[in-house]
């Protein structure tokens, strides 16, 4: 079997997507997934079928399919759908609201008002709406309707008709006014004018498919930030002498250097040197790892404070970061789109629809009626099924819940993504940063027999503080903290690998392993060396300090547990949901810090891919999982997660990949971004329903010929009122924090 990921164009809703998969899965062999989101379909197929066959079905169904180019420039910007979308909107927004203003208050109703309605109007249902018209030519070729053929169906009747009423029936003569009134009479269509409809659903609905574009346009932005994670430039030893190069330019087996604070160029073995590599955006560690010569390194992370010197044994696409960048393009690739909830509806409401006005046709010209009075009860129907707070049902729960999330520190990215929030029943937690604060801590002071642990510790901080080491600040933050100054250190010197050793007060103190001490000669009492087990099993980092011959208290350092992640926990599990803490430290660690937030199940030493493994097993056992995190480890996971919650404190790339952000740092956001993404998406489903049911309600009037223009506009602005009014309810929404 072979992969190919192919571009797709054309696409305008979640059901296009549906039908291209469709086509794509009927031929020979052929498996794909087709994500509306990154406009992409991923196919795996075997003999006989070949690309161009793949491109061929796609053409077929109506959309465009393109091969990945072979070398694609890095620095090439994609346009951006929205910039378009948005000029069209405000366009649409300055011609449609004279035109809807004017129908609507008579008082506007000047003497050539109607001319001036379909003057500014026209533009708007030819030009504004165009890209529905095309989509929906697109579906009636191949037998399918959805909200675009609702929309182009409606608008061109409504314009249709009043066109003829304009130029061939009474609503052009001078002086016409639709005179406010509800009277429910058979009246002839000749003098009614519905331009205001037209232009009005044309200008909702495009406002909501920008905002869904501009969610849409995130989708791609996980990968661009994952790959400008790695280093832009390294020194190279090459012909005896060290020279900077762009990073593209290395070459398995090159030796480069790597000073304090850089980032490694890329995968590869120490050769040189010693020092402490901050792994934790790709790893999930919260300790950073001392590497020697002969230890392996991975690219992106970062040198902390010593000098190595690296030979490269992986460049380009096969680095972990590269492999990374794949897991998150594969997971939003196979991420199930969910159907936007208007085209499942409309898909039944349009035939329906097409087949009631059709039947009204034939029944009044069956019955002897007039061929005006039959064509205006049929276009009556095609027009009042088409409701302008179809337009307006998503995109106004959508900001005001999404300007509420915002208020509470959540930021929801488009409408797919509450429909995930209903179903989910388990949440998998990172450790580090989310859990965690993701920072070192000075947790625990243990002194020896004979000791006292304020001396212990402001010692150890003296000797800590010159030192650049996670732990050291560790160390030396907490003394500061208590004591406020701390006492002259001398001759400071790193022992690296194994601690530091600096002269305090006269006498000369280490601090670091015990194999430090014991190297040394010192003694060790029995206390220290079970202080030290103890610190072990509860998942801490423990530092020996002594002097004169003699270790006199231990120092425990960790990954402090953030004070509301405890009551996060417990809401989680309030709202029915299954916590899972999956992290890359190690099992001790992770289950210290499960056992005191009250997660019961752990998995822990994992590696990125194996986090997405962990999300795709749970899926495959009929699970629908969130994924909370925030480290570029995390970015893979939480794109394939049927929901990806991002922590603000993150990554750029964690913070693209997810669904939801949480902008604060506290993990009780959580079940407030859950209970917030459910109570928006009900509001949506509910404004959806009365959208349709004012209209439909309207349907027999329209159907006996009953329908007046008043009529028409007080079902659509009493929907549209209903469904303003509905949404704002979500500004009410409070935390449970």
């Amino acid at each position: 079997m072979s992969t190919v990921e192919l571009n797709i164009s054309g696409m305008t809703c979640a059901s296009c997507a549906a039908r291209v998969e469709k086509k794509l899965n009927k031929l020979d062999g052929v498996t794909a997934t087709v994500n509306f989101a990154t406009e992409k379909a991923r196919v795996e197929y075997g003999d006989p079928i070949s690309p161009a066959d793949l491109v061929a079905a796609v053409e077929s169904a109506g959309y465009h399919a393109a091969l990945p180019e072979r070398s694609p420039e890095p620095t090439d910007e994609p346009a951006d759908p929205a910039a378009a979308l948005k000029r069209r909107l405000l366009i649409c927004v300055a011609l449609s609201v004279p035109v809807i203003a004017m129908a609507m208050v008579p008082a506007l109703q000047f003497t050539y008002w109607q001319w001036l309605s379909l003057t500014l109007a026209a533009p708007v249902v030819v030009w504004g709406a165009w890209p529905f018209h095309q989509a929906a030519w697109t579906n009636l070729r191949h037998g399918a309707a959805t909200m675009d053929t609702l929309i182009s169906v409606g608008t061109l009747a409504a314009f249709g008709w009043s066109l003829y009423a304009l130029f061939w029936g009474t609503a052009g003569i001078p002086g016409m006014t639709h005179p406010f009134e509800l009277t429910i009479a058979r009246m002839d269509g000749s003098a009614n004018i519905y331009l205001e409809a037209a232009a009005g659903v044309t200008t909702f609905i495009l406002a909501g498919r920008y905002f869904e574009a501009r969610a849409k346009r995130q989708a791609g932005a996980a990968l661009r930030a994952l790959l400008e994670m790695g280093a832009r430039e390294v020194t190279v030893r090459r012909g005896g002498a060290e020279q900077r190069i762009p990073v593209e330019q290395l070459l398995i087996g090159d030796v480069f250097v790597v000073r304090p604070g850089e980032k490694i160029a890329t995968d590869g073995v120490v050769v040189e040197g010693m020092s402490a590599v901050d792994a934790s955006m790709l790893t999930g560690e919260s300790v950073p790892e001392e590497v020697q010569p002969g230890d392996q390194v991975v690219g992106a992370t970062v040198n902390v404070d010593g000098r190595l010197v690296v030979r490269a044994e992986r460049v380009g696409a096969d680095t972990q970061l590269a492999q990374m960048a794949r897991l998150v393009e594969d997971a939003q690739n196979g991420k199930a789109q969910a159907q936007r909830l208007a085209d499942r509806i409309s898909g039944v409401f349009v035939p329906i629809v097409i087949a009631l006005s059709v039947a009204t046709l034939g029944f009044w010209l069956g019955t002897g009626h007039s061929v005006a009075a039959a064509f205006t009860a049929a276009v009556a129907v095609l027009i009042i099924a088409c409701p302008c707070a179809l337009g307006l049902a998503t995109p106004t729960a959508l900001m005001v819940g999404t300007g509420r999330g915002a208020q509470l520190g959540i930021l929801i990215t488009g409408p797919e993504v509450l429909e995930d929030t209903r179903r989910v029943d388990t949440v998998i937690v990172d450790k580090t940063g989310t859990v965690t604060t993701g920072s070192m801590t000075l947790i625990d002071v243990f002194a020896a027999d004979g000791e006292q642990p304020d001396e212990v510790l402001r010692t150890a901080g003296a000797v800590e503080h010159p030192s650049e080491h996670p732990i050291a600040r560790a160390i030396a933050s907490g003394a500061l903290e208590k004591f406020g100054e701390l006492p002259a250190v001398a001759a400071f010197s790193n022992l690296r690998g194994l601690g530091v050793s600096g002269e305090v007060n006269g006498r000369v103190v280490l601090l670091g392993r015990t194999r430090l001490l014991a190297d040394r000669a010192f003694d060790i009492p029995d206390e220290i060396n079970g202080a030290l087990l103890q610190a072990e099993s509860d998942g801490r980092t423990a530092v020996v300090v002594g002097w004169d011959g003699r270790a006199r208290g231990v120092l425990m350092v960790a990954d402090a547990v953030k004070p509301t992640s405890a009551e996060a926990i417990s809401r989680l599990k309030q709202l029915g949901l299954t916590p899972i803490m999956v992290t890359g430290d190690n099992e001790a660690v992770a289950r210290a810090v499960a056992a005191e937030v009250g997660i019961d199940t752990v998995i822990a030493g994992v590696l990125p891919q194996d986090k997405v493994e962990t999300v795709k097993r749970l899926q495959h056992d009929g699970k629908v999982v969130a994924m909370v995190g925030d480290g570029v480890n995390d970015a893979a996971a939480l794109a394939q997660a049927d929901l990806g919650l991002a922590m603000g404190s993150g990554t750029d790339v964690a913070i693209e990949a997810s669904d939801l952000t949480l902008i604060s740092n506290d993990l009780r956001a959580v079940p407030d971004a859950i209970r917030l993404s459910r109570k928006t998406l009900s509001t949506i489903k509910g404004n959806l329903f009365w959208a349709f049911a004012y209209n439909v309600a309207a349907l027999p009037l329209a159907a006996a010929g009953l329908l007046n223009p008043m009529i028409a506009g007080a079902a659509m602005a009493f929907s549209s009122v209903f469904v303003v009014t509905n949404s704002l309810r979500l500004r009410a929404f409070t935390p449970s924090r």
